[in-house]
């Protein structure tokens, strides 16, 4: 058994397990030869669950990897029928790492694709086209790689209870594209999908949380469908900026959220340390007005959500006739629903878009029941003394 990382070796015609362990344990380092010792013992046995879990042991050893191409493509193609089609693709997803070469490496995962019953291991199916599709992206080829991801999703669609990794593969690989594509919203989406099925503690490195965390808040700025960045806001991956020169960043995603333009104005100086966000300055000066006028409906009484440009004017700090410009955007956006007087210069609002609250947002709703409580009580006397 020689190391190889450049190219898959053909399965043989017909496998000899005592030569192919013979070879092994003369090829390999001493301590990796137990390995070797059990596979013969769980394969004569036909203890496949047994020798699958062992398989994996191995492949997770450091000093495995110069062989584990070769071990897949030799001994474990032999059974591969007879194991769980999810943990031969794991396995197979593994091992391809170790092939450099891009054309060798793509027809490593094609032929294994080729071999899984769709219909019988769907989620296999899945987990191998998402690999697959992130393999093409890697190699630049985006069309291939939007293939490969739609096939995948229309299987993945109807599944239920899958497993975790799986749906991390597909979401992964939709955000990395959507990345490499700039399309921010979709990116948005997919990268919370994907964190929702990892544990970035234990699945990501400081650096990766990093990139993650930046790359999310970019898109959340730039993207001109979201309003709300509540989700975000909640979930530790943002931990990753603390103590970093990237901070700020932070702080700018509660400002957006908060609709704070006198703290978006403060941040802004720091602007130019992210050039994307310099050059989109315009736009995230109109976003945050957005945001700060549908932080001011949202505080008000669904009662009183009657608001003059003069009011709207103040909360967003735009000149009164750049108000109304403003309200028509927000209401197609359907961040807001209603109606504008412009004879009166009022915007009438009956509906705020849902939000996902920060504490603090929390804490202010809290309020307005408390004091909505207050007004039923008071009712309530009234009418018991009417009643007396």
């Amino acid at each position: 058994m020689a190391p190889t990382t450049q190219q898959t070796v053909p399965a043989p015609s017909k496998f000899v397990l005592d030569e192919f362990i013979a070879v092994a344990l003369s090829n390999t380092p001493a301590d990796l030869h137990s390995f070797f010792e059990s596979f013969k013992t769980l394969y004569t046995k036909k203890l496949w669950h047994q020798l699958t879990k062992k398989l994996f042991e191995f492949f997770d050893h450091p000093l495995a990897r110069p062989y584990r191409v070769d071990v897949f493509e030799r001994f474990v193609r032999d059974f591969e029928g007879k194991i769980n089609q999810l943990s031969l693709v794991e396995m197979g997803v593994k091992v391809s790492k170790d092939i450099d070469n891009p054309q060798t490496h793509l027809s490593f995962l094609t032929s294994l694709l080729s071999r899984i019953d769709t219909v019988k291991s769907p989620e296999a199916h899945v987990l191998l086209l998402a690999t697959i599709a992130h393999a093409k992206l890697l190699f630049g080829d985006l069309e291939g790689t939007k293939t490969d991801m739609d096939a995948a999703w229309k299987v993945l669609d109807a599944l239920e209870g899958v497993e975790g990794g799986v749906n991390a593969a597909y979401y992964g690989v939709a955000a990395d594209y959507y990345k490499a594509k700039a399309e921010y919203a979709p990116y948005y989406r997919n990268s919370l999908l994907y964190l929702a099925c990892v544990d970035p503690e234990k699945d990501m490195s400081v650096e990766e949380r990093l990139v993650r965390a930046h790359d999310l808040a970019i898109s959340a700025f730039l993207a001109d469908t979201i309003y709300n960045f509540g989700e975000l806001l909640m979930h530790p991956i943002l931990d990753a900026f603390n103590g970093t020169p990237h901070e700020w960043i932070k702080k700018l995603l509660f400002t957006f959220n908060e609709g704070n333009i006198g703290k978006f104005e403060a941040l802004a100086p720091l602007f130019p340390q992210e050039p994307i966000l310099q050059e989109n300055y315009a736009f995230l000066r109109q976003k945050i007005c957005l945001m700060a006028l549908i932080e001011s409906v949202f505080k008000r009484p669904a009662n009183d959500r009657t608001m003059s440009f003069q009011t709207v004017a103040e909360e967003t700090r735009l000149p009164v006739d750049e108000v109304e410009h403003l309200v028509m955007k927000a209401l197609s956006l359907k961040l807001i629903r209603g109606s504008l007087d412009q004879v009166e210069e009022k915007a009438y609002v009956s509906w705020v878009q849902p939000r996902v609250l920060s504490r603090e947002q929390i804490g202010g709703l809290g309020q307005r029941l408390d004091e909505w409580v207050s007004k039923l009580n008071l009712v309530e006397q009234r009418i018991a003394s009417e009643v007396e």
